[in-house]
This record gives C-alpha cells, structure tokens and sequence, in this order.
C-alpha cells in the first residue's frame, strides 16, 4: 500500500541515487583536500585531522605514558595536544568521555596518529554500513544512499565516534529477539556514551528481555571494571571532578556552539531562555521520547523498535551534535525496512529525505535562524515511528475506525478513507 502524497512525488529513487551520488563525490573531495593541504598533523585551517579525534588520541596516548588521570585536566590535555601537533597555537578539544573509552582511545595511540585517525574512521563506517545492509539486505540502492548521507562527511570531518555508537545501538535492537545476549553486550558497551544509553533499560525492561538486561549489566561492569584494573581508581575521581566544569562550560554555556547543539535544551538556550526552563523542557522531552520508545518496544516490529530507539536517543540529552545523527541515519533505515515490509504512509518519504539531508545545513541554519533542523529531523522520525506502531501493531481496528480507515479481508493492513 503506498498513500503518496503531492509532495511525495517529488522524492523518488533515481532522486535519492542522484543526491547520494552527489555527497559522495563531494565528501572524498572534501577530505582528499584535507588530506592533501595538512601539514603532519594540522589542516589548512590550522586545526588536527579529524578535529575531535585529537582528544582520544592524545588521551590514549597520555593513558599509555602514565598519565591517565590527567586526561581530564584540560590545561595539561591541551599542553599535550600542542606536543602531539607540533603547534603551539592548535585549538583544544577537550576529553569528556568516561574511562571505558580510554582502553579504546589507548589502543589506537599504538598508532602514529593520522593512521589511527584513518584505522578509526574506517572501520566503525564499514560496522555502520554493515548494520545498514543487515537491516535491508534486499534494498540494492541501501549503501549508496548510506554512504552519500551529508552526516557521513561531518562525522568523518570531526573524526567522531557517531559510526560505533549508531553500530552499538541498531545492532542491539536488531539482535535482541535473535540474540538477547549479544545484544545487551553491544548495548552495555554504549557505557562509553552515557547520554545516549538512558533509555535503554527501559527499552529492555519494556520488551521484557531480562537476559538482555543482564548481560548489559554484566558487560558495563565488565568495562568499568577493567579500567579499574588499568588504571585504578584515580582515572575515576578524575572524570568524576571533571563533570561539573563540563557541564557548566560545555553544556549550560554552550561553548561548542548553540547552532551545533541541537537538543531540546540547546534550542531553549539559543533563544534565550534560562538554564532551568531550558532544562524543565528537556526533561518533558526526554520524559515523553523515552514512553513514546518504550511503548514501541513493548509491542512494536523489530524495525520499528531499532528506528525508536535510535531517534528517541537524540532526543534524551542535552548535548546532541550533528555528527551523532548518524543515529537517525540508521533509523532511517529500521523504518525504510518497515516500510518495504507493510506499507509507505502518506508523508513518509518527504520526512525522511528531510532528516537525511538536514545535517547538510541543519548547523548553518540554526546559527542564521535559530531553528532547530536537526532537532525537528530527530523529533518527526520518531513521530514517524509512533505512527506506524499505532496502525500497524497496536489498538489496531479502534484507531482505524475512529481515523476512517478500514482492514479489508483477508488484509491485516489499514487502508486510508477514500477522498
């Protein structure tokens, strides 16, 4: 069943193979000029290969030299950072990951540092991709269009972690019927990103998949534990003294830029609402995204549970960058799963172009307008979701008939009112 609408129309597959086509042409030349125009370490622009990745190697690399507490000193991370890029005048990215992402971090320090940039890079794309053709094995256009998602090219730019943890996230919600002890793995192993790993208890209590439970459980202690076996308990204090400067500076201030924070409580910010009003929105938010998940773990596809999941996880934290949307990308690819399976709803494509795109120009706008693109992106995909668990796999015949829809026989889906 396919209800298109006139703007519908507009976005077809040659279309989406086209723009696809486009980014990723522009992306490897991007990053070839990159490449190509750096001196050691430092861009044109003055700045480290890969920007953000310079905290995790030089973590990693102070971690292997005996000083991994002082990672989460920020004047001596920085002095650091100068030594590593040979240039006294390098910005400073600073480290505020807890410690279980050291033992990763200090594993590509083995590594000269451009290597392990690409090493890095490379291989949580390839694990992201590889989600992707899992989740649409049959969908022959699925890592074109992966691929030339403008979140591809701002990940690979910042050389962030969005690949691993979108990977980490969609391939537990993906295993967790199949495989609920593999998947509580990868979903504990998400205790690297914290802010993204709040609804997953619920998610898991919600399904009733206790094994699951367990074993995230028992692999975040795992982890934790391991870097107390390192490195012992100051790397702990340490992170732990760190995050109220992080939170004030980084998070309340906005020093990373209002226009890259798209989160609920960045949006409230940038329009110059007060830190508690921006915080009480985003606890309604977050409130409302983790039920909304929940509610469609409970009783919802597979495809349906990954895409919840991984959009309502954009929305249940402050501190939300463009680059982390490459968790919409792979829910993006849940509900396009879902879709070819049942049926493509009225306004669907249009909404999930929109979200595939927005990253392009979601920070240049904000920073013009003040509106939020990414964050409006994360809230319809999940909207999207909520929509088609209702018809689709929840009060089924009730809403149906109060929306005018109708099931015919022998169909066990709903087909809209005739206009």
């Amino acid at each position: 069943m396919i209800v298109p609408s006139a703007i519908d129309r507009i976005v077809t597959r040659a279309r989406a193979r086209i723009a696809a086509m486009c980014v990723v042409v522009a992306t490897l030349g991007a990053l070839l000029y990159l490449v190509g125009t750096a001196h050691g370490t430092v861009d044109s622009l003055g700045r480290p290969l890969g920007t953000d990745f310079s905290n995790v190697w030089t973590a990693g690399w102070m971690a292997d030299h005996g000083q991994a507490p002082l990672a989460w000193d920020w004047p001596t991370h920085h002095e650091v950072q100068k030594q590593v890029h040979k240039d006294p005048s390098i910005p400073f990215y600073g480290w505020h990951y807890p410690p279980p992402f050291l033992i990763l971090a200090t594993l590509l320090a083995q590594l000269p540092y451009v290597a392990a940039l690409f090493v890095w890079q490379g291989a949580t794309l390839a694990m992201a991709l590889r989600l992707v053709r899992r989740i649409l094995p049959l969908e022959r256009d699925a890592l074109l269009i992966a691929l030339g998602a403008p979140v591809v090219l701002v990940c690979l730019g910042h050389g962030q972690n969005a690949f691993l943890t979108a990977t980490l996230l969609g391939g537990g919600m993906m295993l967790l019927d199949r495989r609920p002890w593999i998947a509580g793995m990868l979903l504990g192993a998400l205790v690297y990103k914290p802010q993204f790993a709040v609804l997953i208890p619920v998610l898991l209590l919600a399904r009733g998949n206790i094994r699951a439970f367990v074993s995230a459980g028992l692999t975040v202690a795992a982890l934790c534990l391991l870097t107390l076996a390192i490195w012992g308990w100051p790397v702990w204090q340490a992170f732990i003294d760190s995050l109220p400067l992080t939170r004030h500076i980084i998070i309340e201030a906005g020093a990373t830029g209002w226009e890259k924070i798209q989160s609920p409580f960045a949006t409230i910010r940038q329009w110059g609402g007060s830190i508690p009003f921006a915080y009480a929105v985003q606890a309604v938010v977050t409130a409302i995204a983790i039920v909304t998940a929940a509610l469609i773990a409970r009783r919802g596809s597979m495809e349906l549970r990954g895409a919840a999941a991984l959009s309502a996880a954009l929305l249940c934290t402050p501190y939300v960058l463009d680059y982390d949307h490459v968790l919409l990308g792979v829910a993006i690819a849940f509900l396009v799963a879902d879709m070819g399976k049942r049926a493509t709803l009225r306004w669907e494509p249009s909404w999930l172009a929109y979200a595939w795109i927005a990253p392009l120009y979601g920070r240049t706008v904000s920073e013009w307008t003040h509106i939020p693109v990414n964050l409006i992106a994360a809230m319809a995909v999940l909207a999207l979701t909520a929509r088609r668990a209702m018809l689709f796999d929840q009060m089924r015949l009730p809403l149906h008939r109060r929306a005018g829809w109708r099931v015919p026989n022998g169909s066990s889906l709903p087909v809209p009112p005739r206009r």
